[in-house]
């Protein structure tokens, strides 16, 4: 039997599902297009550059760019991921010095993964203002277990 996880251990029948972060949502979304354009954009350095430099640092670099990418999506949860991601985010740009396509590839993503963040963390507050909010009227509001109103 697969080993539960916390949340699964700890969950109780009638408890609310956490709501998952349309940030991170976004945020993952970007870094894993990000990913297969760099793969891709590695190929293309690679078909191109690679009587001016080793095809293997060619191929190298760029799969270990397109790994980290793909592995920082389990990390956007903490704040460093987020900062990580932003790091990744200027070496793509960078990559735009072997390939100059890349820098507008990489500013693009860049762009798209601002949006993502500033807008997921948007989303993310309105829904905590709307959880809360639907809280209250349900504290305000007691139903029965058949879902009518409580006669009072």
């Amino acid at each position: 039997m697969a080993r539960m996880t916390k949340a699964q251990r700890e969950w109780r029948p009638g408890m609310p599902k956490k709501r998952r972060s349309v940030k991170v949502m976004f945020a993952s979304v970007v870094l894993l297009l990000e990913a297969f354009a760099v793969f891709f954009g590695t190929l293309t350095i690679f078909g191109l550059r690679r009587d001016e430099l080793p095809g293997g640092l060619i191929l190298g670099l760029g799969v270990a760019l397109s790994v980290l990418l793909v592995l920082n999506c389990a990390v956007l949860t903490k704040r460093w991921g987020i900062a990580i991601a932003w790091i990744l985010q200027f070496v793509m740009i960078a990559t735009g010095f072997l390939e100059p396509a890349m820098f507008f590839v990489g500013i693009a993503f860049t762009l798209t993964w601002l949006y993502g963040v500033r807008t997921g963390a948007r989303l993310d507050r309105e829904n905590i203002e709307r959880d809360r909010l639907q809280a209250q009227w349900e504290k305000e509001h007691p139903q029965s277990t058949d879902g009518r109103p409580m006669a009072g």
